[in-house]
């Protein structure tokens, strides 16, 4: 079973999100902080996908998928931005200067949620060899 973490400083919307997974029948784990996030993936857990929000305290969400994108044991991993961040700038940054796969604006409408989420697992270019 696919492996989805939520990486976001707010708890009811962790639980929102992850209601919304298990409904569809993913493994979901919540993550409190980006910090917390690198730090698992330091120690080597694994994450089919990250859905990580841009605004948390401490290592925003830009640096996590940073330096997520530029560690070549886990580069791989799919993120999506789930963020208040709507700007065009803000996509611009999720998806040019940090290289996430994905950006999705808060508040999350389920289906484009859905939409992203199935299409990040099922793409070709994560297909684990």
């Amino acid at each position: 079973m696919k492996q989805i973490w939520i990486v976001d400083d707010e708890a009811d919307f962790r639980m929102l999100i992850q209601t919304m997974l298990k409904k569809e029948g993913f493994n979901v784990r919540q993550v409190e902080s980006g910090e917390q996030c690198l730090e698992l993936l330091d120690s080597g857990e694994v994450a089919d996908l990250i859905l990580l929000d841009v605004m948390m305290p401490g290592i925003d969400g830009w640096e996590v998928c940073r330096r997520i994108k530029k560690n070549r044991a886990i580069s791989m991993v799919p993120v999506c931005m789930l963020t208040a961040k709507t700007k065009p700038y803000d996509v611009h940054v999720s998806l040019n200067k940090v290289n996430a796969n994905w950006h999705l604006n808060k508040p999350v409408n389920k289906d484009k949620l859905l939409e992203a989420v199935n299409w990040l697992l099922e793409s070709v270019l994560y297909k684990k060899t």
